[in-house]
């Protein structure tokens, strides 16, 4: 039973959120992957590598630490794991991780190319998606490169001709934020598409993000 788990919530949070991410059309296969920080501060929870989602169960998460040394779980962690760590290290005002192969937003990966604030809720992520340039799927210097690109103002980008990385205070904000960028991903593309995008200046994309903090039930 998950409650008689080792941090059996984060491990039910990892497992229940992969399904969705593939539920929800943001990655295809074992691609993409969640990380919970766990409540002593120090564990992570993140899936394991290369299973199907539909075969994650809360006892197979795996636990890491803050540096990456697998401490729980018969299988090995993402693959993905230093990409995870070296987030959560770098900031300390989120607690969740999650990457995706979403095809709109791969899309503008693949180009190189930032989503802009053509529709409003790019303000989950920022003022817009800025792109972190290629580096090896796996790797410490696709992690930092990330940190860098995120910093503080951002709770996304894309990964170059990869996917993307979107973070938030858990998995299930991290999460959202994810579903957000596809979207606007969509929107963007559909706009260009057709004509020429508004693209909404820098202080009202500021202002909503303001809004979007206290936003809905607390």
């Amino acid at each position: 039973m998950a409650e008689n788990l080792q941090y059996g919530a984060e491990r039910t949070t990892v497992s229940d959120l992969g399904r969705e991410m593939l539920a929800q059309g943001l990655t295809k296969g074992t691609g993409g992957n969640v990380s919970q920080l766990c409540a002593d501060g120090e564990t992570v929870a993140i899936n394991p590598s290369g299973v199907p989602y539909e075969d994650v169960t809360p006892e197979r998460v795996s636990l890491v630490t803050l540096d990456g040394e697998q401490v729980a779980g018969d299988l090995d962690a993402s693959s993905e794991t230093p990409m995870h760590t070296m987030i959560l290290r770098r900031r300390d005002d989120i607690g969740g991780v999650v990457h995706t192969h979403s095809p709109y937003a791969s899309t503008f990966a693949s180009l190189g190319e930032p989503i802009p604030a053509s529709h409003y809720l790019i303000a989950f992520a920022g003022d817009q998606v800025p792109v972190a340039g290629y580096e090896k799927p796996g790797s410490e210097e696709l992690g930092e490169l990330a940190a860098e690109t995120m910093g503080t103002d951002y709770d996304a980008c894309l990964l170059q001709n990869h996917g993307t990385l979107a973070v938030g205070e858990t998995a299930e904000e991290a999460f959202e934020v994810s579903m957000m960028v596809e979207y606007c991903a969509r929107i963007h593309y559909q706009a260009i598409s057709v004509g020429d995008p508004v693209i909404l200046p820098d202080e009202e994309v500021d202002r909503l993000r303001s809004v979007f903090e206290s936003y809905g039930q607390h």
